[in-house]
């Protein structure tokens, strides 16, 4: 049989292009399509969509914004509620968010650009780009409630911090008077006037909370990763994450203080009220309040590696959906496929956690589903934020979800089993 040479080319045309997604993986279609071409139940979404009402509806969140995508594509995208209610605003798609802890993933990544460009190394000391760093001192507790101060057994690395073993609280440990005198508990650091390198060396001083690789403790541990990041790079955090992911993967509504023509898009922080029901934070300075995050509202100096930056839930799908095509998205290569595969593996080696689950280099990874027992997959991971934002993505099932709102603190709310139930069971193929 003859074949034309049209045809030929046109064969090969398409080989071409299935082979180039095949290597590159999805690209993002943040239009909304119907689920069923994805995979997922309309109906049964549906009913996801009717459970988050209920939140609002109940006065337990004032809004939430959610997105699902599946193989690549959004499947299932809401705004339930208010931005502000108060002033009767609307809770929108493009409403922006403080999404605290979430900024860990994004600064995790950025040091492992740099680890793959050779500008550091994640097994080097912490001592090596900050120096005040080296030889630090534990302080271990006495059973009088005293503490002593003891020789680290061994350096921190830059490893030990994106796990979360560098032996670092948020300032609560056996030495909490020294942290507290030098102002260092809590995450929160949108009110510091010195710049975060500064901060961090200050830090230097205070003894550690456990001796490095020896304990999971949540704590500075990524903001310190963004004082390296500002040596390595020889740039500061916010400039380096917006040339280095905010810009090559269109995460155009992602900053560390807003510009003054979004501030109106940024939604307000919500407490439970002692009577019942929510009412809006009156405070601006501090970690349980609405946070000097706008251009003009506060010295808008430090730049928080672990809880500073605010986004969309488009802009923060569009950095998962990068990790789940295995560092690329729309032509952006920002990572290997086999960096992604590093940082989503448990490091933890025993070091206890969660049931069912470790810890990679920026996430929490599912290592035994039955362990876990909620819906799910084994090698899923994700993280959430102090604000009562979470996300996750489950590569075996092609999943990216990310639900945002702002509730501090989340008392008696079961919102987040609800949407994870809700997600799993409108899967059909």
């Amino acid at each position: 049989m003859r074949v034309s040479l049209p045809f030929l080319r046109l064969f090969a045309t398409i080989t071409v292009v299935l082979l180039a997604t095949m290597q590159l993986g999805y690209a993002a279609d943040f239009s909304r399509v119907r689920p069923e071409r994805a995979g997922m139940s309309s109906e049964r979404l549906d009913r996801l969509d009717t459970v988050l009402k209920s939140y609002v509806e109940n006065e337990q969140l004032a809004g939430q914004v959610a997105m699902v995508l599946r193989k690549g594509r959004v499947v299932f995208s809401a705004a339930n509620g208010w931005q502000d209610k108060a002033a009767g605003v609307p809770m929108s798609e493009d409403s922006i968010f403080r999404i605290a802890s979430q900024t860990k993933a994004l600064v995790s990544t950025g040091i492992m650009i740099l680890h793959e460009r050779g500008q550091l190394d994640i097994s080097h000391p912490l001592s090596r780009y900050i120096p005040e760093w080296e030889n630090m001192k534990v302080a271990v507790s006495e059973t009088d409630g005293s503490y002593r101060l003891e020789d680290a057994r061994r350096p921190i690395t830059i490893r030990h911090l994106l796990t979360h073993t560098g032996g670092v609280s948020y300032g609560s440990g056996p030495a909490r008077d020294q942290w507290q005198q030098a102002g260092f508990q809590g995450w929160y650091f949108a009110d510091r006037t010195e710049p975060v390198l500064e901060s961090i060396r200050r830090m230097a001083a205070l003894p550690l909370d456990q001796h490095p690789g020896e304990e999971y403790i949540y704590g500075y541990n990524t903001d310190i990763l963004g004082a390296v990041i500002e040596v390595a790079s020889g740039k500061n955090l916010s400039t380096f994450l917006t040339e280095e992911l905010f810009k090559p993967l269109a995460m155009t509504d992602t900053h560390f203080f807003l510009p003054q023509d979004k501030a109106a898009r940024l939604s307000v922080v919500y407490e439970p009220a002692p009577e019942g029901g929510i009412r809006a934070i009156d405070s601006s300075d501090g970690m349980q309040s609405q946070g000097l995050y706008v251009q003009g509202s506060g010295p808008n100096t430090s730049f928080s590696g672990g809880a500073g930056l605010l986004s969309t839930a488009n802009d923060y799908a569009r950095f998962l959906q990068m990790t789940l095509n295995g560092g690329e998205l729309d032509g952006q290569r920002i990572l290997s496929r086999k960096t992604i595969e590093l940082m989503t593996t448990d490091h933890l080696g025993g070091i206890p956690f969660r049931d069912g689950q470790g810890f990679g280099l920026g996430f929490f990874v599912v290592t035994d589903l039955g362990e876990r027992g909620i819906l799910g997959s084994e090698r899923e991971y994700g993280w959430g934020g102090a604000y009562h934002t979470t996300y996750w993505v489950d590569p075996a099932e092609e999943l990216v979800v990310v639900y945002l709102t702002q509730l501090i603190p989340a008392q008696g709310i079961d919102d987040y089993s609800k949407l994870r139930s809700g997600i799993y069971q409108a899967i059909i193929d």
